[in-house]
């Protein structure tokens, strides 16, 4: 009988992936970027053959290379150092920005999960300026939640100035929800996937603004949450650059994403704060601990 939902397997997970010098290596087993595209739209970074399976605890979903390291690089890197498995999943290669290029980004995004401290970072080649909600991308996300099966998502926020970053929280929150139902069939590597929906999902905070239900404490990870950003170089404000400059690349888009930081710590008694919306309320275990 021919299942209610079938999706196709991706073509990128028929063949065998082979480490990409041009780009680096990371020691084995600590993180690695994975091919989601065929030639020429390569992302990769892999150390291992095959489809690797990490069991994650937060998995943080994101339209572009470095939306993360903007949004909620100092989270990522507070939960690494806790001893949380954490990985991000990057939904396109960012080839439409007016800065760098796709195999440029490739590289910094190798750098930045390097220092986030990340345990896994795929990327799924859907096309930037055109994340649609289709069967077919659902099924890529889901793919991925269900193959490292965390127990929390973080992904956009409903609202953006970004049309990316929008439709990426309505792929993102479908893909959350589907993932969960048994008849909704996925495959990796030609097995058939266990169904898997992750407990919660919270909101990072990009262009727009929205009251937090929650904010994060990462004033102890500010700086290395900085070093994550720089490794984008060519995103941000590089003086002897000749590219066109954009909104990214000003000197004082930097300072903006520290003064925001700080106006979020500063609403918790902290020096930097990143602020989170959670679409359920957050329940409380024991009052007392809590840091009023």
């Amino acid at each position: 009988m021919v299942p209610i939902y079938q999706f196709p397997i991706e073509r990128s997970t028929q063949r065998r992936l082979r480490p990409n010098p041009t780009l680096g290596e990371f020691p084995k087993g600590e993180a690695y970027l994975r091919f989601a595209s065929e030639p020429p739209n390569l992302y990769i970074g892999i150390t291992q053959f095959e489809r690797i399976t990490v069991k994650l605890d937060v998995l943080a979903i994101a339209a572009h290379p470095d939306d993360i390291e903007l949004s909620c690089g100092g989270t990522i890197i507070k939960l690494a150092k806790q001893g949380r498995k954490v990985g991000i999943v990057d939904l396109t290669e960012g080839e439409l920005g007016t800065r760098g290029t796709r195999e440029i980004r490739a590289k910094e995004a190798l750098n930045a999960a390097r220092i986030l401290g990340v345990s896994v970072r795929e990327n799924l080649g859907i096309p930037d300026g055109n994340i649609e909600n289709t069967v077919e991308n659902r099924a890529r996300l889901i793919r991925s939640i269900r193959r490292h099966k965390p127990e929390v998502l973080l992904l956009p926020f409903h609202t953006d100035r970004h049309p990316d970053h929008v439709n990426a929280h309505t792929l993102c929150r479908e893909a959350w929800f589907f993932s969960g139902i048994d008849k909704m069939e996925t495959h990796d590597n030609d097995i058939k996937q266990a169904a898997h929906r992750p407990r919660n999902y919270y909101s990072y905070m990009q262009w727009f603004e929205f009251v937090p239900s929650f904010i994060v404490d990462v004033s102890d990870e500010y700086e290395q949450r900085l070093n994550a950003v720089k490794a984008f170089k060519s995103q941000f404000h590089d003086p002897s650059s000749t590219e066109k400059e954009t909104v990214l690349s000003t000197p004082e888009f930097l300072e903006l994403i520290r003064t925001r930081l700080e106006y979020y710590g500063d609403r918790i008694g902290k020096k930097y704060g990143e602020p989170f919306f959670s679409p359920s309320y957050v329940p409380v275990v024991d009052l007392y601990s809590l840091d009023l």
